[in-house]
């Protein structure tokens, strides 16, 4: 990019925190390619759910830091702040004062700053304002100068132009393969099936299924979970309980394990086009991934040669039965040579600023954007 850097004001749950925070490494990841493409960064996140007390990472160099107290009167400090930056992002599922945050925002559209909403969850914020008339986000929708999700295809994309939304442009998971890359296995590690997730309503029936059902059916080998939310007493006895997994730990567990096991929640599953973190993670790691059937999948990874896709808890049970180190290895490297390919945040980062570009010269129409879409 030419001239003075283009500056983004990013307000999101967290960047330096995982803690009950999936989005974490999505917005890593993307934020710190387009850090490197000349953007400078502030992300804005509140001081919240104890996300400080168990980072995963310091403030890192490519972007500003500021954590907020949780009140309405820092929120609004933190907005004029953003005053500076040439782009504002709003994220869904901040945490706190959401509403407040969605709704100030748009009073930085002036002397051409752009303000978008970036959603993280949205299948889950379309069912929630396609089923309030009186949701007072349902409203805004329209005034933002675009919106980016973190995935859902096409159905995603028509609901919200179907809401009013001048344009929406998914920016898919991908991986940073500074972070997530191969490592030696460790043996204290060694299982046959690793599920990292925390427990969330929407996915502990699929995890049960999928996961627990299986590992119940093979009482003889050793299973790893990690995530927040499980209570190890519940669980099957050859399930080992890891708690919070923090983000230096990904690599030799994805690379310790026989298979991976990627389980969608439900809302994103129906979707579709929703991609999780942990798919990209595992085949940085170039770790044989077994992931819940999805539609769109197969835009990703390769069902059979780059990954093993599961319609049943049964399908995981035969995919484990089957599979041998050997070709366990040859899915994993494929898997890694196809995200590097075409999966990483540098690619995603492209999107973002081709789609910034088109705005910023008055092209943000949805027919513009959508030529700018992967």
């Amino acid at each position: 990019m030419s001239g003075a850097p283009l500056r983004i004001a990013f307000f999101g749950s967290s960047l330096v925190s995982a803690y009950w925070n999936g989005a974490a490494t999505y917005y890593r990841g993307l934020l710190k390619a387009l850090a490197a493409a000349g953007v400078e960064v502030t992300f804005f996140e509140p001081d919240a759910y104890d996300r400080q007390a168990h980072r995963d990472i310091a403030d890192p160099e490519w972007a500003r830091v500021r954590v907020w107290a949780p009140t309405a009167e820092a929120a609004r400090a933190a907005l004029r702040e953003a005053e500076a930056a040439d782009l504002v992002v709003k994220a869904s599922g901040v945490g706190v004062l959401d509403e407040l945050l969605e709704r100030e925002v748009l009073r930085l559209k002036r002397g051409g700053r752009l303000v978008a909403f970036w959603d993280v969850d949205a299948p889950a914020t379309l069912h929630r304002i396609l089923a309030d008339r009186a949701d007072p986000f349902r409203e805004l929708v329209r005034r933002y100068d675009a919106v980016f999700t973190y995935g859902g295809g096409e159905a995603v994309v028509s609901a919200y132009r179907r809401l009013g939304a001048a344009a929406c442009v998914p920016v898919y998971n991908a991986l940073d393969p500074e972070t997530h890359h191969v490592v030696p296995r460790d043996p204290a590690h060694d299982c046959a099936l690793l599920f990292i997730g925390n427990r969330l309503p929407d996915r502990e029936a699929r995890v049960e299924e999928f996961f627990f059902s299986v590992a119940r059916q093979r009482p003889e080998r050793r299973f790893l979970l990690g995530g927040n939310g499980w209570e190890p007493g519940s669980l099957p006895s050859n399930v080992v309980a890891l708690g919070h997994v923090y983000t230096t730990e990904h690599n030799v567990l994805n690379a310790s394990a026989l298979a991976v096991l990627n389980v969608h929640r439900e809302s994103m599953a129906r979707f579709g086009f929703s991609p999780a973190t942990r798919l990209f993670e595992a085949a940085g790691a170039a770790s044989c991934i077994i992931t819940d059937a999805s539609a769109g999948i197969e835009a990703f990874l390769e069902p059979e040669r780059e990954v093993l896709v599961a319609s049943t808890g049964a399908d995981v049970l035969a995919h484990l039965d089957a599979l041998t180190k050997v070709r366990a290895a040859a899915i994993g490297e494929a898997a890694r040579r196809r995200v590097l390919a075409e999966h990483t945040y540098r690619h995603r980062a492209a999107v973002v600023l081709d789609a910034w570009a088109a705005l910023r010269a008055g092209q943000g129409t949805h027919e513009a954007l959508a030529e700018v879409a992967p």
